[in-house]
This record gives structure tokens, sequence and C-alpha cells, in this order.
């Protein structure tokens, strides 16, 4: 037991340690992240990142995946127990693979397939009744619903965490299948999807076979095709005031006709969409520093052309937080479920109110 004094009040914390397993599967398809991760609570919330691992998808269970936002009622059924089935067994395998003796409980994101909070809904699949079933581990999941029900986006979630783990930068932003980015605005964190990302960047290195583009290296090759940014600047979400959250809907319905009506080569594009993104991630970034994470802070091109449009320094952290931060924030929010505080903020989501969302099987 720790006893400590803040603000003039003595407050008593139990310094019990939580060990959870954070399961992330992103727009970008790349697959099932887990990450295994201790919690604490004292004056602040301090973690520490065990073991990681990313289970990569079958190309058919990816395809399945990538079509199932027009899937039948009963094939996305199926999908969702397939894939929590999958999560469970990954699981397992994990705990398995590093000995991990410990786990308090698994919280799993989810795989989004429909986003249309304004709808009143946000869906993820991945059936957490089955990995519960599969590893006999008390699980939570469906961190979104409590926070669409209260008029709030659902999106993004990450915010909370980036507040009390990574709060000594003054950005943070994470370029997943779509870029989002949080900062702290009069003592409040908030917190927005600024634009597309890696869910335009790797549609395009698909038509070439390629899962994405190493480095930036093809997009550096080319040369930005002005009319085409000059469309994608037009979207209208962009000039939105924040809380804002993308989804694949939007992909589908402005980005990927932009991009199917220039016939311009890939490196052409390629470059162009980077630019986009680069323009669009540097009006929000101002003085101060940037933690960036994501399968896109792997993209050196990116990296160099967003430098360009900003003073912030931009911070590349070790490979663990690049690749599993979204993971680890999960097993956060699911640390904050279990000792029943906040984990959704209304700052961020514009929801009528803070609250405590998460499902918890067994």
């Amino acid at each position: 037991m720790i006893i400590f004094k803040a603000k003039g009040i003595f407050a008593t914390f139990i310094m019990q340690a939580y060990h959870l397993i954070g399961i992330m599967s992103g727009t970008s398809l790349d697959g099932i992240d887990l990450c295994y991760s201790e919690f604490i609570q004292s004056e602040r919330i301090t973690y520490r990142i065990i073991h990681t691992k990313t289970i990569s998808y079958s190309e058919e269970l990816k395809d399945r995946l990538d079509e199932a936002h027009q899937s039948s009622s009963l094939e996305l059924i199926r999908l969702d127990a397939d894939l929590g089935r999958l999560m469970g067994s990954s699981v397992n395998d994990f705990i398995y693979e590093f000995d991990i003796k410990k786990v308090d409980a698994i919280a799993s994101h989810g795989h989004t397939v429909f986003h249309e909070p304004q709808q009143g809904y946000s869906t993820q699949i991945g059936n957490p009744a089955h990995i519960y079933a599969s590893t006999g581990i008390k699980t939570i999941a469906d961190f979104r619903s409590v926070d669409v029900a209260l008029q709030g986006q659902g999106a993004p979630l990450v915010p909370i965490g980036d507040d009390l783990l990574f709060n000594e930068f003054s950005y943070c932003l994470n370029l997943g299948g779509i870029a989002n980015l949080s900062h702290r605005k009069s003592r409040t964190r908030i917190g927005y999807d600024v634009s597309i990302c890696n869910m335009a960047l790797n549609h395009l290195a698909n038509k070439v076979g390629q899962p994405f583009d190493m480095g930036g290296n093809m997009a550096e090759s080319g040369t930005v095709c002005i009319e085409m940014l000059d469309e994608m600047n037009d979207f209208h979400f962009l000039a939105k005031v924040p809380p804002k959250s993308l989804g694949k809907e939007q992909f589908l319905e402005f980005y990927l006709p932009i991009l199917n009506k220039f016939e311009i080569s890939i490196p052409d594009a390629l470059a162009t969409v980077v630019e986009h993104i680069a323009l669009q991630i540097g009006n929000y970034l101002n003085n101060g520093t940037c933690l960036v994470s994501g399968g896109g802070a792997h993209n050196h091109f990116l990296l160099s052309r967003l430098q360009s449009k900003t003073s912030c320094e931009l911070i590349v952290p070790d490979d663990n937080t690049i690749n599993f931060k979204e993971a680890l924030i999960f097993g956060l929010l699911g640390f904050l479920r279990l000792t029943h505080q906040t984990n959704s903020i209304s700052a961020v989501t514009g929801a009528c109110k803070d609250s405590i969302g998460g499902c918890i099987y067994g």
C-alpha cells in the first residue's frame, strides 16, 4: 500500500499490478496485434510492455475482412465467430510461446466493419464470447458502443492512453489506416481523425503486388499530381471542427473514386497521397514535440514530407511502441474498465458525458 498527498488531500492506493493482453485489428488489415503489458496505479498509471506479436491474416481471411462491409447478415455473423475463434487461439499460442503465467484480462478492440456514429452505431467483429471460450480468460470488448449511445463518435479511443501514458509529448500522432492526433487544449485532452493514411497508401501499393510501400520508396520516386491533390484537399470532412472521426465508408465514398479517376503511375499517386496526408496533419501541428506511432512511422518519406510542413519535432520511438501502441492502449482501456475508471473522454468523442466502456465476458 502507498499513501501520498495530492492537492491537500491524502489518498490511499493499493499498489496492485494488473496484467492484460490487448488485441488490436486495424483498418490496414496487417493482422492481429497482441500486446502483453503490466499496469500499476499510484500517483499516475505506469506501464511495462512485456511481450508483443503480430499474427498475419491468411489471404482468405484478409479478403473476407476487406469485403465484410458488403457481406450478407449470415456471412457477417460467421465472420464474427471465425475471427473471435482465431483471436482466442492466437492468444493461447501467444501465452504458450512466451510462457505467460498471469493474465487478469484480455482487452479486444475487435475489427471495425461499420462506423457511422451519426446513425448511432459503430460495429466491431471478433466475437468476444469466442475469445473467452477459447482462452478461459476474462475478456473485455465493445469499447465504443456506450460512447456512441451517449451521442459521441465512439472514436478515437486512444487519446485517453496518450494522456495517461504519453503526456510528456505535446502531440501524439498515429499513422495507421487512418491518421489521428491527440493533444491537450486548455488542460483538456482532445483527439480526432485527421485524414486517410495507410488505407489509401496500401490500396495503391497492392495494385503493383506489394502489401505496402516499404519506407515510402515508391512514393519518393513519384511526382505529385496537383489536380488530384486539390480534389483530395476539398474533402468536406477536413474542414470540420473536432470531434470528428473517419471510417472505411469515407475511404470508399470519397477517396477511392479519386484514386481511380486519375490515370497516373502508382508512384505518382502514392506521392500525391503522401503530400495530402502531410499537409492535413501539418495544419494541426505547432511547436513542441510529436510522438509518432503506427505503421506509417516506418514510412520515412511520409515523415520527411510531414516534417517539412511543421516546426514541431517528430519523435519516432522504439519498434514496440510504434507497432503496438494501440494494442497497449486497449490493454489500458481494459485495465480502466476493471478498476471502474473512465476510459472514454467526452471532450474527444463529443459524447454528452465521459463513460466507462466495455462489456466483460467471463
